[in-house]
């Protein structure tokens, strides 16, 4: 592959000016003039015309003479730097009608449009079905709507969500504390995560990708977010999906799931506890007390009918658990490591 076909590919997977350039202005400047350079009509006979035009188009973008915004029927959105590159999406942060702070969710590959469908269902089904003061537990959903790249004119399910801050994912805090954290830590996280699912079990949605990069904590307010729905089984979905079954699994978290998800086999409440467990077992690595260690065994049997299946009554038997060890629950601080 010569330079030119580099470029060429890395203009075609860029959805926004800071996916191509960059966060630091100088060196999107050199890229900018090598791409220039590169893919000038003059250079290439004429072939590129449509390639150039959109890597200057992108280059207003980024330096603001042309700002990429998203219209739709109900906002707009001004497009800034990717924040994140989840698994099948990448996340923008994104100005809501000029003001308000959202992030804007696309997948990398349009065929993907099921899976942001299906998170977008789910988000809409919690806060219809399930208890509001739990609402606070997953994110909220500002609108879904099909973009089509200006660029190319493929189209992509888009999802809006409004933006949290603050947040650090279960992976970042075990990566903060490789020895494992101190159970008395993960206690309060553990019986948040189960709110979580007996809010959304009740309300008839299955997660179905309970991982450490979707479990979201915040350290000085405690609290949870259960995020990435794009797994999920909503119950109001089963008119187009009545197989029940998790739709795709986290290719790196294979190892991850129960039995009955790479079988290909219907999921359950039981399906979610048991990867809400391993999260936590995870989290606490050798630091586990053996109280914990068998509650957690008794959550992550293979035997999908033979684990618990009620969020509500599991997290009355953790605080059972959690008193024998630790006695009443008191609020306990905690802080993440300052990144150097």
């Amino acid at each position: 592959m010569n330079e030119l076909d580099r470029a060429l590919g890395l203009l075609d997977k860029a959805r926004t000016p800071h996916d191509l350039f960059g966060g630091d202005p100088d060196e999107a400047a050199r890229i900018y003039r090598r791409m220039a350079r590169l893919m000038h009509p003059d250079a290439t006979g004429g072939r590129t015309t449509h390639d150039f035009a959109r890597l200057t188009a992108l280059w207003r973008g980024y330096t603001g003479a042309d700002a990429a915004t998203v219209t739709t029927r109900r906002h707009s959105y001004r497009l800034g730097r990717r924040i994140a590159e989840g698994d099948l999406a990448n996340i923008y942060e994104a100005h809501h009608d000029g003001d308000r702070e959202v992030v804007v969710k696309m997948p990398r590959d349009p065929a993907d449009g099921d899976l942001i469908e299906r998170e977008a269902v789910a988000l809409r089904q919690l806060p219809k079905d399930g208890q509001r003061r739990f609402l606070p537990y997953v994110p909220r959903l500002v609108e879904t709507f099909r973009h089509r790249d200006p660029a190319n004119g493929v189209q992509r399910r888009t999802n809006v969500l409004e933006r949290l801050d603050g947040f650090h994912s279960l992976a970042e805090v075990r990566a903060a504390h490789p020895d494992g954290l101190d159970p008395r830590d993960a206690a309060w996280m553990w019986r948040r995560l189960l709110v979580a699912l007996g809010f959304a079990h009740r309300a008839g949605v299955l997660h179905g990708a309970v991982l450490p990069d979707h479990v979201l904590i915040h350290p000085e307010l405690h609290g949870l977010v259960l995020v990435d729905w794009c797994y999920s089984v909503p119950g109001c979905h089963a008119a187009t999906d009545p197989s029940g079954r998790v739709p795709a699994m986290v290719d790196r978290y294979a190892d991850w799931y129960p039995e009955e998800v790479p079988g290909r086999r219907p999921a359950s409440p039981a399906t979610d506890i048991f990867m809400a467990t391993r999260c936590m077992t995870h989290l606490m690595a050798d630091k586990a007390p053996r109280a914990l260690r068998l509650f957690a065994k008794g959550c992550t049997l293979s035997a999908q009918n033979r684990r618990p299946s009620d969020a509500w009554r599991l997290l009355a038997e953790l605080d059972e658990v959690l008193e024998r060890l630790y006695g009443p629950r008191r609020f306990r601080p905690f802080h993440m490591p300052a990144v150097r």
